[in-house]
This record gives structure tokens, C-alpha cells and sequence, in this order.
């Protein structure tokens, strides 16, 4: 999988196909406004009462009419209705072309923004392991499913890892991982920070801000996926 580039954000119209029970949705769209994985688009219902857009993440794309997105969307969207788009956004994950064994980690979350990474893993002959708490339907049947509790062994098999957690959770996250040699040792480590990205990076509001090495970052437009060892308390080697 090549680097993920930031590309110049677009607009465009989509519109709401179909709802799911998990509180996901099938999004039509411009092939061009599909976000990559770890990269968002911003939202907004046509007709909402709501002035704030919403951030749309891939989980399942369809190249040729749009994608499924990660939940949740708007209680109040349904289908048929209009969407003002605006990306994608961000910077996504990217997996070494040499990765050869790669770990998916929900941390704290359902893993649908992970998943549109195992079609790329697998397109380069590597083995995928997914580390989540929650029944999964519909997986490649060569991913091998593992409950959070096996982090630690999950993590150190790998040669490329990618993480979805919440912003607030990044200390916990960092707890779970110190200690570990592979930290230092592992050649690519990313992780997916959720945060409120309400202006997609045009009005710096600083709602997403997050302090790494006494610099201030915007997860909406400097993320969302950083490497991990920007997010350990000290540099590593």
C-alpha cells in the first residue's frame, strides 16, 4: 500500500443510500471524494437544522458509486437524503509494501475504520490479524480474530500495526504499550486518534488540538493517523 497523500480537498454531492442496523450507512459519492482509510470526509445533510457537518470515515468502499461508512451517522439522516461533501481530509494509514504480518486494533471502538486496510494487506500476500471485542460478520476468512486481551501478543507478532482509539484514551493506550521492546524495534506502527473535527482544518478551532512534545497538533488536518512513536511520551530511537 502506497503512502497516503493529502490531497486537495474537493466538493461535491453524495447522497444517503441505505442505513444499517450497527448505525452505518452507504454513502453514493464521486469515486475522487472516497476517503482512503484513516482519512474522513465532512458532511452535511441538506435541509439539516444541525450548522455542524459530520465526519464520515470509510469502512467498505465501492469504487464505482461510493462507500459504506464507519458508524455512527445522524439519527435524524435517512435514506434519500442529499449530503454536502468535503475532502477526503487528513492524512490515512499506510502499510509498508514489505509488511508481511499485520495487526488491526480497535482499542476502544468497533473496527470499521480498520477494515478497508485488510483488502490492501491481503492484495500484498500478508498475513492479518484483527484484535477487537466484538463479533465481526462478513471477514475474509484468513483473518484471524483476537480478543483485546491479546494486545500485547498481537502487537509484537507484527511487522506493521494500525490502531483506531479515542483521543481521550490515548493515555491508557500508552500504558498498555510501555515497556514493550517491539515499541522501539517495530518497523511501522500508526494509530487512528478520534477527536471532534468539526472544521476539517480551514478554521484552526482548536476543538481536535492535541500536545505532542510541547507542540500542538491538529488532529483534523495533522491527522488523523499519526505514527506511533509520536505519540509515546518520549522520542524513540
Amino acid at each position: 500500500m502506497k503512502h497516503v497523500k493529502i490531497f486537495q480537498m474537493k466538493n461535491a454531492t453524495g447522497k444517503l443510500e441505505e442505513v444499517f442496523l450497527d448505525g452505518s450507512a452507504r454513502i453514493a459519492c464521486p469515486p475522487e471524494m472516497i476517503p482512503a482509510p484513516g482519512q474522513y470526509l465532512l458532511a452535511h445533510a441538506h435541509g439539516s437544522d444541525s450548522p455542524l457537518p459530520v465526519p464520515l470515515f470509510s469502512s467498505v468502499t465501492h469504487p464505482q458509486n461510493g462507500f459504506r461508512s464507519a458508524p455512527e451517522i445522524p439519527p435524524l439522516w435517512k435514506p434519500g437524503d442529499t449530503l454536502h461533501l468535503r475532502g477526503p481530509i487528513g492524512r490515512g494509514f499506510s502499510i509498508p509494501a514489505s509488511a508481511r504480518k499485520i495487526t488491526l486494533i480497535a482499542f476502544d471502538t468497533l473496527p470499521f475504520r480498520l477494515l478497508g486496510l485488510i483488502g490492501h494487506a491481503l492484495n500484498q500476500s500478508a498475513e492479518v490479524t484483527l484484535v477487537c471485542d466484538e463479533q465481526m460478520e462478513n471477514l475474509p476468512e484468513v483473518v484471524e480474530i483476537q480478543p483485546l486481551k491479546g494486545f500485547a501478543d498481537a502487537y509484537q507478532w507484527s511487522d506493521y500495526t494500525a490502531i483506531d482509539v479515542n483521543r481521550e484514551n490515548i493515555f491508557q493506550l500508552k500504558e498498555r504499550l510501555a515497556g514493550m521492546e517491539q515499541v522501539r524495534s517495530q518497523r511501522e506502527a500508526q494509530v487512528l486518534l478520534r477527536a471532534p473535527m468539526l472544521c476539517g482544518g480551514i478554521a484552526e478551532c482548536g476543538t481536535c488540538a492535541l500536545s505532542l512534545k510541547n507542540e500542538w497538533k491538529q488532529i483534523c488536518k495533522e491527522g488523523p493517523v499519526f505514527p506511533l512513536k509520536e505519540l509515546m511520551y518520549k522520542p524513540l530511537a
